[in-house]
């Protein structure tokens, strides 16, 4: 009689596979280490060379479309790689909790649909955000509001973003978005389908929830530096403690630390441009 492992051996890796891909919850963790894993990776790689990725950037045109092309796809890329990095993780509990479902289902003998495709909705919504943030991006380089370095070159600017997301943490729209965010086992116990594409909209959904919540906090690094990995950290941190269950007393907190960071920047610069020998 063969020994277990003897059988193990025997199973056809394409079906050891098929099985693998068959445990929703293992597909969701991998999914989600992999595509957070290559942004993180891609803005290293882009810190490593910055020298030629600024040069890129910052290369005059010469009113050619194809070098603007050019530039708009580098800048493109560098913000879907930071909504991987940043967003997908924040995403993880609502994921999980899909895929606990869709297990739990498939256990039953119920036909379920793949947490793949919830992702490829979420994470549509956030490539759509990232081509919008490239697109203001250019134009605030445009506008002289950003360096050729991707830096804040505006003090006063950079106060008014952060004044900006600070008041945004009282909004009452704010407070509905991390709700639904922290609460994703009644949106999908209410809403859940096993078609393909109706997870995929509920894909849409979640990352529509998740914009609602974060996407002044992705504006912030216009204010700190396009690509400050510190802060690119801290900010991804932040939205995940909030999307974890933080109480509203901490989002309001929040709002007034990032509202007095703004004044700081704001009375900074007005003492800097202060002329001298004024009383």
């Amino acid at each position: 009689m063969p020994t277990p492992a003897a059988r193990s051996d025997a199973i056809p890796k394409p079906a050891m596979a098929m099985r693998a891909l068959g445990r929703p919850k293992g597909v969701a963790i991998a999914c989600i280490a992999v595509l957070a894993g290559a942004g993180w990776i891609y803005l290293g790689l882009m810190l490593a060379e910055m020298s030629s990725v600024l040069e890129a950037i910052c290369r005059p045109s010469f009113g050619t479309a194809g070098a603007s092309v050019a530039q708009a796809g580098l800048v493109f890329a560098m913000w879907c790689a930071m909504a991987l990095a940043m967003m997908l993780p924040t995403a993880g509990p609502m994921i999980l909790t899909y895929a606990e479902i869709a297990e739990a289902a498939a256990r039953k003998g119920e036909r379920v649909a793949s947490p793949l495709v919830l992702i490829a909705g979420y994470v549509g919504v956030w490539l759509g955000v990232a081509a919008a943030l490239a697109a203001l991006q250019l134009l605030l380089a445009r506008l002289s509001l950003l360096d050729p370095a991707m830096a804040t070159a505006s003090p006063l600017f950079s106060g008014a973003v952060f004044i900006g997301a600070g008041l945004y943490q009282f909004s009452a729209l704010k407070h509905a978005c991390v709700t639904q965010c922290q609460r994703p086992f009644p949106f999908f116990f209410a809403n859940w389908t096993a078609a393909p594409g109706g997870v995929f909209r509920l894909g849409l959904r979640q990352g529509l929830y998740c914009l609602g919540c974060c996407w002044v906090m992705m504006l912030l690094m216009f204010a700190v530096g396009v690509m400050n990995v510190v802060w690119m950290a801290v900010l991804g941190a932040i939205m995940t403690i909030e999307k974890l269950g933080a109480t509203t007393r901490f989002s309001r907190a929040l709002g007034m630390m990032f509202i007095a960071v703004g004044a700081a920047f704001i009375v900074g610069s007005v003492i800097a441009h202060w002329p001298a020998g004024a009383s």
